[in-house]
């Protein structure tokens, strides 16, 4: 597997990372079944074997199980923390009571710290590589942020920093204040979710609002050496194999760019998994997508993108047919 640096962290990571979210099986508060825990160590087993040695996690993930039997799975590796890379998030809580209750987002100083920790117990580490805010919280202090990832830092408990779906501008916001790069922004990214590259191509055309052209994003993060992480990068299979909905309003576009999925699978001899992943990767800004899946046989052929070169014809194929309109 390549590796490529993660932003301005120096750490060199495979171009593809594992994201665990489903490791824990269920989101319910019920403890880690037998089966699920077997389920895990075969996925995670599968995705060290291909080559994968970044791995991704959040503090919400199946309400903490995903940690816990990640961490299990690191006990019965004796020596392996220190040959990968472990990263997690937080800023996301979910309420116990009462049933239905909606979600709150803090970056406050205190459940950040406290968040951070609860990540190292479960996970049974001492440190963690990386730790982004999970989603925008619209009561952030930012020097509460920098007074979080200070504490973390100081006490050896984070080497680096990141936020996961922000803005160029909500990122800009937390810079004024936090010293520490942001190394990394996790965002949704595929063939079918392309609005972060259609903000520049639909830029000064006639007849698109501001808010559907000019986010730059995508060219802040590169600009600031922000490595940008795609989850949901595969589209949830629907460029694979998958049925999607008869009432999915993407249903044109997702037939038409999993017919060419296909077609180039066939001519390159790999996996349609490895076409769609190979779509980002031959991106310049070096995004790093996210393997979400537990299935070892969808794992294995996610990781073969790392060997797919596409040309700049079948990369533009692919964002056109993906995004479901010519482009300008």
């Amino acid at each position: 597997m390549q590796t490529q640096t993660l932003g301005a962290s120096g750490l060199s990571v495979t171009r593809l990372a594992y994201g665990c979210m489903p490791l824990g099986g269920s989101w319910d508060g019920k403890p880690l079944s037998g089966e699920s825990g077997k389920a895990a160590f075969a996925s995670l087993d599968t995705a060290l074997q291909a080559g994968l040695t970044f791995f991704d996690h959040a503090d919400i993930y199946c309400r903490g199980k995903s940690e816990q039997v990640f961490g299990e799975w690191l006990k019965a590796h004796r020596g392996l923390r220190a040959k990968i890379h472990v990263q997690s998030k937080c800023g996301i809580r979910i309420p116990d009571e009462p049933p239905g209750a909606p979600l709150r987002y803090d970056f406050s100083r205190a459940y950040i710290i406290a968040s951070a920790e609860g990540c190292l117990k479960r996970l049974g580490i001492e440190y963690l590589d990386v730790l982004l805010l999970h989603r925008p919280d619209a009561l952030v202090e930012p020097e509460e942020v920098a007074q979080a990832f200070e504490e973390l830092h100081a006490a050896g408990k984070v080497r680096h920093f990141g936020v996961s779906n922000h803005s160029a501008a909500q990122m800009e916001l937390l810079r004024t204040c936090v010293t520490h790069p942001l190394v990394a922004n996790q965002v949704e990214m595929n063939l079918i979710h392309t609005e972060m590259f259609d903000a520049g191509i639909n830029w000064n055309l006639t007849g698109l609002s501001a808010s559907s052209a000019g986010d730059w994003t995508l060219e802040y993060c590169r600009r600031e050496k922000i490595t940008l992480q795609a989850w949901a990068p595969l589209a949830n299979g629907l460029l694979s194999g998958r049925e999607p909905r008869a009432d999915d309003p993407r249903l044109e576009r997702i037939k038409a760019a999993g017919a060419l999925v296909t077609k180039l699978a066939g001519e390159k001899g790999v996996p349609r998994e490895a076409i769609v992943l190979a779509w980002l990767l031959r991106h310049p800004a070096r995004i790093q997508p996210l393997i979400g899946t537990r299935q070892p046989e969808r794992i294995r052929a996610a990781c073969q993108a790392d060997g797919v070169e596409l040309t700049r014809e079948e990369w533009y194929a692919l964002y056109q047919a993906g995004r479901g309109k010519k482009l300008p």
